[in-house]
């Protein structure tokens, strides 16, 4: 369960690196940085810190913010009520970000998969996205994502986002386990 001392913590850490990636924030982007820690007890291994801009019926923009080798656990974005699933296209802004999308790839990967969750990180699709590159991700795509030794911060640009139905394939992650405290 995420403390409120992590949640400063690792909020705190956000906002540096939002700063080293030349990204202005407001004072209340600041107060709602979200930090989702997964209810894991491992943040600093699979976790990330957000702010979210706008999400609408139509829109979503947020920066991610990884610290170094923190990892976004393997997850899709399925179709929802008749809707299809969310697309979202990565543009990395700061760092190093080692993205997964279901497909085949390298025998050996870039990223350390977090330790005793490896069964969990099954894409290996490997696409290595540096500062100004992106990719986009199409809906009900398996994929995760981490960040190498220096952090990453990443511009996500998506149809609506509805994370609180995201499907995880590690199967003690609740969806709706991401929050501020």
């Amino acid at each position: 369960m995420l403390t409120k001392s992590d949640y400063e913590k690792y909020s705190s850490e956000a906002k540096e690196y939002l700063k080293k990636a030349g990204i202005a924030i407001t004072k209340e982007e600041e107060a709602r940085i979200e930090v989702a820690e997964y209810e894991l007890g491992c943040i600093d291994k699979v976790g990330l810190e957000l702010v979210v801009y706008v999400n609408t019926e139509r829109c979503c923009a947020k920066e991610l913010v990884l610290l170094p080798y923190q990892t976004c656990p393997e997850h899709r974005h399925p179709e929802i009520n008749g809707e299809i699933g969310k697309e979202e296209t990565f543009r990395c802004r700061y760092g190093t970000v080692y993205l997964y999308v279901e497909g085949e790839g390298p025998d050996e990967i870039k990223a350390k998969k977090p330790e005793g969750m490896e069964e969990y990180f099954t894409c290996r699709k490997e696409i290595i996205l540096n500062p100004g590159e992106q990719y986009t991700i199409m809906p009900d795509t398996l994929h995760w994502f981490q960040a190498g030794s220096e952090g990453a911060v990443v511009s996500e640009f998506s149809t609506k986002s509805r994370d609180e139905y995201d499907i995880y394939t590690d199967p003690r992650i609740d969806a709706a386990g991401k929050r501020n405290v």
